[in-house]
């Protein structure tokens, strides 16, 4: 049999990827000595607004299955299992017990570990990233912080847990609001010598240099031009898709998928949507809570719950009452 993908290759589960709507996805405290400051993680970029789906001849969706070619059969979810790829090829198998057991300890603590100047954080190493809202009703600390890093152009570096797994931070404060950037570990970054890119040349053409400097000049400008920040394949693909539906050529019918949530349209007070939203929430019914991780570890593996060595407790309470346990 096929082994399933390796950690963190294909394994949607330990990605760090937040709902597309305006509620934060996660609430912690930044600290740093004797300083706590709440904030909440929200998503600081929109999922493609214009995507395709894979649809048979007669129109059905489609939805991806792990085939096992030496068995010549499709597995399901509750047959799967990791393996973690090592520098010669093997493959390990790693058992949800292990991984679990691995975990760092839960926290809900923005540790920020180091202050250093924000122009010595390689771009190359940022890899996503996030808005840091004011939590809860005192915004003084939060306004404080966001105006001295600025002011003072420091980057904070900080870990923090989510979902299982430890993130590396840089903390960066633009316009008075704080916003979160993971970073890639040093591992993951190519050097320039790794791809092959030459030297810099010790004397460069006096020539060569001017007309460089004179193409630069007549390319500059004051802003970023907002025409080079639309995508324009999207457009002219939702365009092509909105004149074929208005013909009626090549609609089919599928059923809707639930969305996680739905972007706030721009210009409106992100903060007043989500005290907006909350209010309107209505508490649950209350439900038998199981009394330890174990215990819905066992119900998550009896459902066939992904990815479940990887959640809190919490999470794991919301999944096995998705899955109807």
């Amino acid at each position: 049999m096929a082994p399933a993908p390796a950690v963190g290759e294909d394994d949607d589960d330990d990605a760090l990827e937040p709902p597309a709507g305006a509620r934060p996805f996660w609430s912690g405290t930044i600290s740093f000595g004797l300083v706590s400051i709440p904030v909440d993680l929200l998503a600081a970029s929109r999922p493609a607004r214009v995507a395709l789906r894979m649809l048979a001849p007669d129109g059905a969706p489609l939805r991806r299955e792990y085939y096992c070619p030496e068995h010549g059969r499709a597995l399901e979810d509750e047959e799967l299992v990791r393996g973690r790829t090592l520098p010669g090829g093997e493959v390990v198998v790693v058992t949800d017990e292990e991984l679990e057991a691995l975990a760092p300890e839960r926290s809900r603590d923005i540790d920020l570990r180091r202050f250093v100047p924000r122009a010595e954080l390689d771009p190359l190493l940022f890899d996503r990233g996030y808005l840091l809202g004011p939590s809860g009703e005192s915004t003084k600390a939060y306004r404080l912080l966001a105006a001295t890093m600025e002011r003072t152009g420091q980057a904070g570096l900080a870990t923090f847990v989510m979902r299982g797994k430890e993130y590396l931070v840089a903390i960066l404060a633009d316009g008075g609001r704080l916003r979160a950037e993971t970073l890639r570990f040093a591992d993951e970054v190519r050097a320039p010598e790794d791809v092959g890119l030459p030297a810099p040349p010790e004397r460069v053409d006096p020539a060569v240099r001017d007309g460089l400097a004179a193409a630069l000049d007549a390319l500059e400008g004051d802003e970023v031009p907002l025409d080079l920040l639309r995508d324009p394949h999207a457009g002219r693909l939702l365009a092509l898709a909105e004149a074929k539906r208005a013909k009626g050529e090549g609609v089919v019918e599928v059923e809707a998928e639930e969305a996680p949530g739905v972007p706030a349209p721009e210009g409106v007070d992100l903060m007043a949507k989500i005290s907006a939203s909350l209010a309107q929430e209505r508490p649950r019914p209350a439900t038998r809570r199981a009394k330890t991780k174990r215990e819905l570890l066992e119900r998550a593996r009896a459902l066939g719950v992904r990815g479940r060595s990887a959640m809190t407790k919490d999470e794991l309470e919301r999944a096995v009452e998705r899955a109807g346990g």
